[in-house]
């Protein structure tokens, strides 16, 4: 089967959850943390390597925590797999040429160029500031049902 690790759920979600708190200057890791139900561990783990790709900026001391390093306009879910998880492939042969002789005819490798091109663009479709907004209207509509 193949899953994208927890690693890359969270990572998305803790952009999200930055995207959805864009009007604070910095959150916390412990806020993301608690409010997206990832352990802090873990969460501490990956900022780093979201730090690394250019997509947000880390800030030590008591007033500490993250902030976007650009617009989150200009970032994708693509972007934070690539940034967590490296180079997104469904087999070996797409990401080490080396690893199999018949890729020039095989169809099989076709196939696996064709569907890892279609991830790639509906993974690059929607940035995470529409993620965000469409998450928050998702909230507010569950609410009003809810309340109802």
């Amino acid at each position: 089967m193949m899953q994208l690790t927890l690693a890359g759920e969270y990572a998305i979600r803790t952009m999200i959850h930055l995207a959805e708190n864009e009007d604070k200057q910095i959150v916390t890791i412990k806020e993301i943390a608690n409010q997206q139900n990832i352990p802090e561990k873990f969460l501490r783990k990956i900022i780093p390597q979201l730090c690394s790709a250019g997509l947000i900026k880390s800030y030590k001391g008591i007033n500490g925590g993250i902030s976007f390093a650009k617009s989150p306009d200009e970032i994708t879910p693509y972007d934070i797999i690539q940034a967590v998880e490296g180079p997104l492939a469904l087999n070996k042969c797409l990401i080490d040429k080396e690893f199999c002789s018949n890729t020039r005819w095989c169809s099989v490798h076709t196939l696996w160029c064709d569907l890892l091109a279609m991830m790639r663009q509906r993974l690059s479709s929607k940035s995470i500031k529409e993620l965000a907004i469409e998450s928050m209207k998702r909230r507010l509509h569950l609410k009003q049902i809810i309340n109802n």
